[in-house]
Order: C-alpha cells, then structure tokens, then sequence
C-alpha cells in the first residue's frame, strides 16, 4: 500500500522505524484535514509548508528532532486557533514526541 502512494518505509535493521512511520501518517492526515477545510486563514501557507516539510523528512530516514520541534512550533502557531484541526495537530505533536523532548537551553 505505501508504493500505491509513492512512500517507501523507513527501515532501521530489518524493522520500520515505528516512530517515522507514525510521523509519517499523522502529518498525511493533517495535511489532508488541512486541504479539505475551506476557511482560509492568514498562517494556511506556513503550515502547509511546514507540513511539506516533515512529510519530506520521513522519506530520508529518520529526522533531525531539534528541526521536528521547529517545524512544530510553527506549525502550532499557524494553525493553533483552528478547532477543525485540532486533533490532527495534536497527533503530529504526540508523533514528535515519540522522536524525544525539545533540546534543553
């Protein structure tokens, strides 16, 4: 099923990395939750290019967490205030915890 959609899985060893492939789908479903809401808003370009960009980190192996916190944050930020995508977004969030906590300062 993943080839029909043009991914390929991210293997650690002979195992998916559990962690991107979870990333992986839950930035798809915001995405698609993002494209099928009609309301427009000031930040939907940001967000939508953010999104882009974590789904384009799934497909290099595993990513980079202080840039999956970044592209969070803006995320969050983008689209934060919209109730119709708020459980997307949380699972784009609990999906990047699974990659560990923001850097410490």
């Amino acid at each position: 099923m993943l080839r029909s959609l043009g991914q390929r899985r991210v293997t650690v060893g002979d195992e998916d990395d559990v962690r991107v492939v979870a990333l992986r789908t839950a930035v798809s479903r915001l995405r698609r939750q993002l494209a099928l809401l009609p309301a427009e808003f000031p930040d939907r370009v940001i967000a939508e290019d953010e999104l882009a960009d974590l789904a384009a980190m799934t497909d290099h192996g595993v990513p980079e967490v202080p840039r999956l916190h970044r592209s969070l944050l803006l995320i969050v930020g983008a689209i934060g205030s919209v109730s119709a995508l708020s459980r997307g977004l949380t699972d784009v969030r609990h999906a990047v915890e699974l990659f560990g906590g923001p850097p410490r300062r």
